[in-house]
C-alpha cells in the first residue's frame, strides 16, 4: 500500500502545493494590490512550492518502484532513499538561509552540507578524485567568493538605482517615442532598457547566493587549477547572460536553479510537449499577471525557432574561424533583441500595453519565428536520443547476430 502510493503521491503533491501558490497571488494580485512589486508573502512561497514538489518527486525516485534504469544520472542522483523525520523536513523548506530569496538548493545537498560530509563528497568528486594533485587539503573558506559577489552586488545596485530611471521600458510604447523615433533606434532603446532593468536580479540572486556561502553552504568541488567553485547553488552567469549566443544558452544562464527545477518536475517527466508545459509551468509559478502569460508564450516560439536555426544553419558556419565568429556576432545581436522583445510583458504586466508595444513592433518576431518553425523543421530532442538508442540497439543486434552466425560455424566445423 505504501509504495502504491507513492506512485502518485507526487502528483498529488505537486497539483496541491502549485495550487495553493495560485490561489495567494491571485489574492494578492487582485485583492490588494495590482502592479505591487514591493516584497511580499508570495516570493517565500515560491520558493518553498520548488523545495515541496523537488522533494515529492525525490522521494518517488527513490522509493517507488520505478527501476533504475528508468531514472536520468540527475534523477538517481537526487533520488532520497529514506523518508526525512519531520525535523529534516521543515528545516529544508524552512531554514534561514534560503527562505526569503532560495535559492533552491536538491535535499541531498542540504543535508550532506547540515551533516558535514558536503566537502568531503565534492571533494572526490572533482579532479576525478585525485584533490588536484594534493594528498590532503584544509577545507575551503568561502570567504574570498562571498567578498566577490558582495562586490557584484554593490556594482548591480548601483547600476540599477543609476540607470532603471534614465532607462524605463514602458517609454517603449510611448507614442510620441514610437511615431518620432527610427525603427532601428528603438531596439537599440530596447536593449539599453532591458540591460538596466537586469542588475536588480542580479544584485538579488547574488546577494542570496552569498549568503549561503557564508554560512558555508553551496562548494562545488575545484577548478583545473585548484581553486575552490562556490556555485553549487548559484542562480546566474552574468557574463554567459550579456554575452550568450542562443536563446537557449540564456535561459540557461538565468534563475539556473528555477530552470532545474522546472526541468526535473517538468521537462524530462511530460510525455506531450514538454517544451510547451515547460513554459507554462513557469508562467503559472511566476504569478497571474497576462504579461507573464504573453511573455511565456512567445518565448515556445522564440526556443523552438532557436532551435530550427541552430541545427540547420549552424553547421555552414563552423567550416572556419571566421565565419563561426560572424555567426557568433549575429546570434548575440538575435539573441539579445529577442530576449528584450519577449520580456517586454513580462515587465508590463498588464495585456494592452503589451499587446500596443508588439503592435508597434507589428508582431514581427512572432511572424519570424512561426516562418522559421514551418520551413526549418527540427526533431525534437527526445526524438533524436530516441533515434540513438534506437541505432545503437539495431547496431548491438547486429552484433549479437554476427556472433552468433560465428559460433554456429565453429560448431559446425
Amino acid at each position: 500500500m505504501i509504495f502504491a502510493s507513492l506512485e502518485h503521491m507526487h502528483k498529488y503533491c505537486f497539483i496541491v502545493t502549485l495550487g495553493y501558490l495560485i490561489v495567494c497571488q491571485i489574492t494578492r494580485v487582485y485583492v490588494f494590490d495590482y502592479g505591487m512589486y514591493s516584497a511580499d508573502f508570495t516570493g517565500p512561497m515560491m520558493v518553498i512550492t520548488q523545495k515541496i514538489t523537488s522533494m515529492a518527486f525525490e522521494i518517488h525516485d527513490g522509493l517507488s518502484k520505478r527501476r533504475e534504469g528508468q531514472l536520468t544520472p540527475s534523477q538517481k542522483y537526487l533520488a532520497i532513499s529514506r523518508m526525512p523525520s519531520l525535523l529534516e523536513y521543515l528545516s529544508y523548506n524552512c531554514n534561514f538561509m534560503g527562505i526569503l530569496a532560495g535559492p533552491t538548493c536538491s535535499y541531498n545537498d542540504y543535508m550532506a552540507f547540515m551533516e558535514g560530509t558536503s566537502y568531503q563528497r565534492r571533494r572526490q568528486e572533482s579532479a576525478n578524485g585525485k584533490e588536484n594533485g594534493k594528498a590532503k587539503q584544509p577545507e575551503p573558506s568561502p570567504k574570498r567568493a562571498v567578498v566577490a559577489k558582495l562586490c557584484t552586488c554593490a556594482i548591480s545596485l548601483t547600476t540599477y538605482l543609476s540607470l532603471y530611471r534614465l532607462l524605463p521600458v514602458v517609454r517603449s510604447i510611448d507614442e510620441h517615442f514610437v511615431s518620432n523615433t527610427p525603427f532601428h533606434l528603438q531596439v537599440v532603446y530596447l536593449y539599453l532598457a532591458m540591460l538596466a532593468l537586469r542588475p536588480k536580479y542580479y544584485f538579488v540572486w547574488t546577494l542570496a547566493d552569498a549568503i549561503n556561502n557564508a554560512a558555508g553552504f553551496g562548494f562545488n568541488g575545484y577548478d583545473a587549477d585548484g581553486s575552490p567553485r562556490w556555485d553549487l547553488i548559484s542562480n546566474l552567469r552574468i557574463l554567459d547572460i550579456e554575452f550568450a549566443t542562443s536563446f537557449k544558452l540564456f535561459l540557461d544562464n538565468w534563475n539556473i536553479q528555477t530552470a532545474q527545477w522546472l526541468k526535473r518536475v517538468c521537462y524530462e517527466r511530460c510525455p506531450v510537449n514538454p517544451t510547451a508545459a515547460t513554459f507554462l509551468l513557469s508562467a503559472m509559478w511566476h504569478g497571474v499577471y497576462p504579461g507573464y502569460y504573453l511573455t511565456f508564450v512567445t518565448g515556445i516560439g522564440m526556443t523552438m525557432a532557436a532551435r530550427a536555426v541552430r541545427h540547420n544553419i549552424r553547421p555552414y558556419f563552423l567550416v572556419s574561424d571566421s565565419h563561426k565568429r560572424v555567426y557568433d556576432v549575429i546570434t548575440w545581436a538575435s539573441t539579445q533583441v529577442a530576449i528584450c522583445y519577449t520580456v517586454v510583458p513580462f515587465v508590463l504586466l498588464a495585456v494592452g500595453p503589451s499587446l500596443k508595444f508588439y503592435s508597434s513592433w507589428y508582431f514581427c518576431l512572432h511572424l519570424l519565428c512561426l516562418l522559421v518553425v514551418l520551413v526549418l523543421p527540427v526533431k525534437s530532442r527526445r526524438r533524436q536520443a530516441r533515434a540513438k538508442e534506437d541505432a545503437a540497439q539495431d547496431e548491438q543486434r547486429d552484433h549479437s547476430s554476427t556472433d552468433n552466425n560465428c559460433n554456429r560455424k565453429d560448431k559446425s566445423t
